[in-house]
């Protein structure tokens, strides 16, 4: 048998290195003509690549390559038919195919054992590929495919030592005095292939001709028997048992575009890699070092990242509608225009992150820490934000309707334009917030804390106010009609030209509040404090004035009903600047 086989292994080589270009396949599964987008355009067809020599090391390298990737294309089927015919006797298929996979096993090991291969090189492999009238791209993938399902098995590593090839490839490197570790040299050659194999896949995406032929699953297809959700975790700690971070700097920029729906990947070590427009949608990502991974465009739909560090990264314009982001480190990351709509966020830390134009609409944000992040044209409408730290965070022109901002920190954030109809924000610290222009119609601002914050010109109609301290407050020009007031602290607060129309101001405290120029026609001040507040030429008509206090107050100018109840008001014979004709109403000359 061992003659026989010996016959066998003999006519194959000699078949493979003398086939000839008229016993190749005249068909072509792409055309050329297909721009690259790995490399520059090819301008003739079966050309051989020019390698980079100071890369290569060696001359020979880049032919010896490119022959193999041509034999490696061979199908089966022809091989068995010719070397069926070079030897006397019926040759079993099974053992002819066998001894195919083993001569190309051990051309990979020895073509791509020994270093990794670096992105010019690979974009030239590439390029040879779909330039090569003797090389069929789909034979390739599945044929580098196979080898690599094995090697995640250990399959070449664990044989016995007379079929061990890593070991085999150890020797050979050996003679030509290159040392090189059992591991690294394994480790390397499944590297490369998964590199190729990725490669292949993203061009193979590209081409109408071969995205359903050729699709690469670096973990097996998801909904398969196949389907190892940690095969990629395993591969990227056995790269990383030679040194932390040996996985991403050798294949990190390779992985973009790539498929990884569903894989396990927790605890990875990903620092730095580039999944732009990969698909990791429902992977697990838990505890990961993602610490300036490039996301953009990546669909990430449903995935796991909790307690994922994730700094630094370049989320932009990424899916991440539905994903677990609870207790991520997100500071300084990058998420303009991504979609995190009824992603979890509670705890996560967003501090100093761009969030401009982002969906985070119906996302759970509670106690994140958003501080300084800017969130400029974002929308939050109908988001959690309980205890949320957003102090100094740019909301200007955010959309937070019917969001729940209750206790959160606010302080000294940019709430300029924003919209806040009917959002919560009761107990919330809004200290020196800018909430100029906002729209806050039936916000609920209950014992919010609003010392120093600028709410000139904002619409605040139906707001509701109860327990909220508003001392000093700029409220210039607001609308408060309908607002409910009821015993607000607002002194000193500039309410200059504000429209307080039938707001519900009973024991509402204006003591020294400038109200210039407002309209309190038709609301009711029952009980209000307005000792010493400047009413000039103020619109008190049809207003409700029972036992308000104007001890004090300016009344210049000021405009009344000729029903106007003032029964029960008390402090009128120490106000100041009285119409004459309201003093001759209520007989106070």
């Amino acid at each position: 048998m061992s003659t026989y086989l010996s016959q066998v292994w003999q006519l194959l080589r000699n078949y493979v290195r003398d086939i000839s270009l008229q016993e190749m396949p005249k068909t072509r599964l792409v055309e050329t003509k297909v721009g690259l987008s790995l490399g520059k355009s090819i301008k003739e067809l079966n050309k051989s690549v020019k390698f980079a020599q100071g890369n290569l090391q060696e001359d020979s390298w880049s032919q010896r390559l490119q022959e193999s990737l041509e034999k490696w294309t061979i199908s089966k089927s022809s091989l068995t038919s010719k070397i069926g015919d070079r030897i006397s006797g019926p040759l079993p298929s099974e053992l002819c195919l066998r001894v195919c996979d083993r001569q190309m096993h051990e051309e990979i090991y020895d073509l791509l054992g020994n270093r990794a291969l670096k992105s010019e090189i690979v974009n030239q492999i590439i390029e040879l590929v779909v330039s090569s009238q003797k090389i069929d791209p789909e034979v390739l993938f599945w044929r580098l495919e196979d080898f690599y399902r094995r090697w995640c098995q250990g399959e070449f590593i664990d044989a016995t030592p007379d079929d061990n090839l890593p070991q085999k490839t150890k020797l050979k490197l050996a003679t030509q005095n290159i040392a090189i570790g059992l591991r690294q040299l394994d480790i390397y050659t499944g590297l490369n292939v998964l590199i190729l194999l990725l490669e292949l896949h993203r061009y193979a995406q590209e081409q109408d001709e071969l995205k359903e032929k050729i699709t690469f699953y670096p973990s097996a297809q998801p909904d398969t028997d196949n389907f190892f959700t940690s095969q990629l975790l395993r591969i990227i700690n056995y790269s990383d048992a030679l040194e932390i971070g040996n996985f991403s700097s050798i294949v990190g920029q390779f992985l973009k575009g790539g498929n990884f729906r569903s894989a396990y990947l927790g605890d990875a070590n990903l620092t730095g890699a580039d999944f732009s427009g990969a698909d990791l949608s429902l992977a697990y990502l838990g505890d990961a070092n993602l610490t300036g991974v490039n996301f953009i465009g990546a669909n990430l739909s449903g995935a796991n990242f909790g307690d994922a560090n994730l700094s630094g990264a370049n989320l932009s314009g990424a899916n991440l509608s539905g994903a677990d982001l609870s207790s991520t480190n997100l500071s300084g990351a990058n998420l303009s225009r991504a979609n995190l709509s009824r992603a979890d966020l509670n705890r996560a830390d967003l501090s100093s992150t761009n969030l401009n134009r982002a969906d985070l609409s119906n996302t759970n944000l509670s106690r994140a820490d958003l501080s300084s992040t800017n969130f400029s044209r974002a929308d939050l409408s109908n988001a959690i934000l309980f205890g949320a730290n957003l102090s100094e965070a740019n909301l200007s022109n955010v959309s937070l309707n019917h969001a729940d901002l209750c206790r959160a920190d606010l302080s000294g954030a940019d709430l300029s334009h924003a919209i806040l109809n009917g959002t919560n924000l009761s107990d919330t610290i809004l200290f020196s917030t800018n909430l100029s222009d906002a729209i806050l119609m039936a916000a609920d601002l209950s014992y919010a804390k609003l010392n120093g914050a600028k709410l000139n010109n904002a619409r605040l109609n139906g707001a509701m106010f109860l327990g909220a301290d508003l001392s000093g407050v700029d409220l210039s020009r607001v609308s408060l009609n309908e607002a409910d007031l009821s015993g607000v602290i607002l002194s000193e607060a500039d309410l200059s030209g504000a429209d307080l129309t039938d707001a519900i101001l009973f024991g509402t405290d204006f003591s020294y509040a400038n109200l210039n120029s407002a309209n309190l026609s038709g609301s009711n001040l029952s009980g209000a404090i307005l000792n010493g507040a400047n009413l000039s030429h103020s619109n008190l008509s049809y207003a409700i004035l029972s036992g308000a206090d104007l001890s004090d107050a300016n009344m210049e100018k000021m405009t009344w009903g000729k029903k106007q109840q003032w029964e029960g008001v008390r402090g009128l014979e120490t106000a100041v600047n009285i119409p004459v004709a309201l003093k001759e109403e209520l007989g106070l000359n």
